[in-house]
């Protein structure tokens, strides 16, 4: 029997480039809050240990997919001879700055922890998943949180849920060409959670994005006319936020023909912990 998971999206409140590491690594402040859209993938366990992805994605071979990645990591450190058919259902835009890949990968620890049965702690999976993606950790501890080093220290933390129009100027943003770029600021002042959640959000990586890339600078500066709006993450996606679906759904309705958006409501719950608890009552677990 297929069971069908959520992967979802999530957008980065704020983002500031703190320093950056010998390893060339970036230190970052950042406000991850999931939403209520994203990918989802069906997984089929197998008895003979083999792990194979029915949905290849154009442009990425499977041993480096993250989703078959992270199957096999959890199968070599829980020991499992189980394998799995993983079907993977995309609606989140690649190179988007929307946390794709790494939830996907996420996505493949819970998922695969609860139906091979290997019994690990949400902390557990997200060690594991740190080695696939600094944002992977993120999506395994399933809360809205504070994040801060490379994005792998997280505080759980209560924003307003508010909608968002979600916006997509039509690129792919590589995030290395944001993080190269010399004029990226790296040295913005670290500050305690409390005065960051009390003073206006930016993201540090838009006006490299801004300057490089005309899409995004148009985006930018359409959304602003309707709602404070900004990127997430490296980009490409702008976001727009809104008190209510109404709002969001209204200028939506107004969007250039070059761009492709959605709406979605901003969840401190993540999709997938949401869906996990279910399971679990519905058996009688939780």
């Amino acid at each position: 029997m297929t069971q069908s998971w959520p992967s979802p999206a999530k957008l980065n409140l704020f983002l500031y480039i703190t320093g950056q590491r010998a390893n060339g690594y970036h230190e970052l402040q950042t406000l991850f809050q999931f939403v209520d859209f994203g990918d989802s993938l069906g997984f089929t366990t197998r008895t003979d240990g083999q792990i194979l992805l029915t949905t290849p994605v154009d442009g990425v071979a499977d041993d480096n997919n993250l989703v078959v990645r992270a199957a096999r990591l959890l199968q070599k450190h829980s020991q499992t001879t189980q394998g799995v058919d993983i079907a993977l259902t995309k609606r989140i835009p690649m190179g988007g700055g929307l946390g794709g890949g790494s939830s996907n990968a996420a996505t493949v620890l819970i998922a695969l922890n609860t139906l091979w049965n290997c019994r690990l702690a949400d902390e557990q999976l997200a060690v594991l998943g740190e080695s696939l993606g600094a944002d992977v950790p993120v999506f395994v501890m399933g809360h809205a949180a504070f994040a801060e080093g490379i994005g792998e220290v997280l505080h759980p933390v209560e924003p307003e849920e508010k909608w968002y129009l979600i916006a997509h100027p039509g690129i792919h943003i590589p995030t290395p060409t944001i993080f190269g770029d010399p004029e990226l600021i790296r040295n913005t002042p670290k500050r305690p959670i409390n005065v960051l959640l009390s003073t206006a959000w930016t993201n540090d990586c838009q006006p490299i994005a801004r300057k490089r890339f005309c899409e995004v600078e148009q985006l930018v500066s359409w959304l602003l006319e309707y709602a404070p709006s900004r990127m997430t993450g490296t980009g490409a996606c702008v976001f727009a936020e809104f008190n209510s679906e109404h709002e969001a759904r209204e200028v939506l309705r107004q969007v250039p023909p070059w761009v492709s958006g959605f709406v979605a409501k901003g969840v401190n719950v993540s999709p997938l912990h949401s869906y996990r608890a279910e399971l679990l009552r519905a058996a009688g677990k939780a």
